[in-house]
């Protein structure tokens, strides 16, 4: 998944009554759209057994504090936040505090007998017993529950849309992960893949469709491996796979734009390819982390791929989807990765010319099969030099993919107000670059026609194009 290990509150009040007599509930989320969706699903379940879900933190009854595992530094700010919210405990000493998430299923016990503020402890597949753990801990005793489930979805639950924008949304499709790469906690924190049966799927976008918004993000650790098995009249069985669903979306409104993350390099195959460039309203966006440019560091990382198979995925979605944006995710400093094995991802970056990418350090995750079969032999430093190579090559490749947009045309769906002045507006383009431009006569929800004349290294700016 694409990863912002700081989210924070983003969130608008849900319920925002002055004289709502109902416990309140603060949620603060770590991690992935994974994360901020399983929030969305936490704050429903809530809602429905009579809490309030609001967005200040000094008037909450039950603080929840929504983690992530994935790397070293998620945890860390996560410890950051429970000091801080020691101090709130201590002013007001009936709060309760709760760790949800893949910190929780990691940790388990261990929170509650290191952080002695910590009441509940809820892993990514037990947030239905949040209500029930929540009255326990009011009682006096502590509440955890971890176990992971191999069939639990979601799938009949409508989450509450916390972020309030009213124009995009995530959807979850499935859940946990059978990919197990040397380096990631995720199978261990959220457990096999379950997919969800299509037609919650489809409620649920048409819900949203129903409520006004227009795009919707379709979610999983690897959504390319969605499959839905239905035996239907005469014993005969049907299957759904992603291509299928994505198309099932898409036709629900041309006015609906449709994103997906993430997608796995040895699972995507031609035929999403092609349903994409079938459909003008699924967007043409493709996150495809590659980890590593050489083969050697990929073995090692069990990702079932190789350099050329890669780049032969590359070609493919070129060939079929030419104006498809590419974004990839880059680990540097891997077990026993050599200058050598550093340039093949530098060689790689500069032939795909990648549109954006998510850079990080290794480190170390307990459990994995790097933290029990390899040595972090990497020196800190090395990592350090390396990454940043990493980062100011990707630096160039980005812009130089802003500046190739200039003196083009694109749709833009408004998403809001600029945050440097109330007198433009930004949106995305199809291919989910971020686009800046006078607002004029339009509103947060439409689409318009933006011209790109001109770009900062991070955003292009344009004008509305009078039709």
């Amino acid at each position: 998944m694409e990863l912002n290990e700081d989210l924070g509150a983003l969130f608008e009040n849900v319920d925002n009554q002055p004289n709502d007599e109902r416990p309140k509930v603060f949620i603060e989320t770590y991690g992935c759209q994974m994360n901020v969706n399983d929030s969305e699903v936490i704050a429903s379940i809530l809602h429905a057994n009579g809490y309030a879900i609001i967005n200040k933190l000094d008037d909450a009854d039950v603080i929840l504090i929504n983690t992530c595992s994935i790397r070293e530094n998620a945890e860390t700010r996560v410890w950051g936040r429970l000091d801080v919210f020691k101090q709130i405990k201590k002013r007001k000493p009936s709060v309760l505090v709760g760790v949800v998430g893949c910190m929780a299923e990691r940790l388990k016990e261990n929170l509650i007998e290191e952080q002695k503020i910590v009441d509940l402890v809820v892993g990514p597949d037990a947030y239905r017993e949040l209500p029930v753990l929540i009255r326990a801990a009011e009682d006096g005793q502590k509440g955890i529950n971890v176990l992971l489930s191999r069939e639990e979805t979601y799938g009949d639950i409508s989450p509450v849309r916390l972020d309030k924008n009213g124009v995009s949304a995530f959807v979850s499709i499935m859940r946990g992960c059978n990919n197990m790469c040397a380096y990631c906690v995720v199978p261990y924190v959220r457990g096999g893949e379950r997919s969800r049966d299509p037609k919650t799927i489809l409620r649920e976008v048409q819900e949203l469709i129903d409520a006004g918004y227009r795009e919707v993000t379709l979610l999983g650790q690897n959504v390319d491996s969605y499959h839905w098995k239905h035996e239907g009249l005469l014993h005969h069985v049907h299957y759904t796979n992603f291509s299928d669903l994505l198309e099932m979306v898409a036709t629900l409104s041309p006015n609906l734009r449709v994103r997906f993350s993430t997608s796995h390099p040895k699972d995507l195959n031609d035929e999403v390819l092609y349903t994409m460039a079938m459909y003008e309203n699924i967007c043409n966006h493709i996150h495809l982390p590659v980890q590593s440019g050489s083969t050697r560091i990929l073995e090692l990382m069990n990702r079932g791929y190789d350099r050329d198979y890669y780049m032969k995925r590359i070609n493919a979605i070129r060939n079929i989807i030419p104006d498809c944006a590419i974004s990839s995710d880059f680990i540097t400093g891997f077990c026993t990765e050599t200058e050598e094995d550093h340039t093949q991802t530098l060689t790689l970056m500069e032939w795909a010319k990648f549109d954006f990418a998510y850079m990080f350090k290794y480190s170390e995750r307990p459990n994995t099969k790097a933290a029990r079969s390899y040595t972090d032999d990497v020196a800190e430093e090395v990592k350090s030099r390396r990454l940043t190579e990493i980062i100011e090559l990707q630096g160039k490749l980005s812009e130089e993919s802003k500046k190739r947009d200039i003196g083009k045309s694109f749709e833009v769906l408004i998403e809001g107000e600029s945050k440097k002045s109330k007198e433009e507006f930004f949106g995305r383009t199809s291919q989910n670059k971020v686009v800046v431009f006078p607002r004029k006569n339009h509103k947060i929800g439409d689409y318009v026609l933006v011209e790109i004349t001109d770009c900062t290294p991070a955003t292009l700016l344009g004008k509305i194009v009078e039709e």
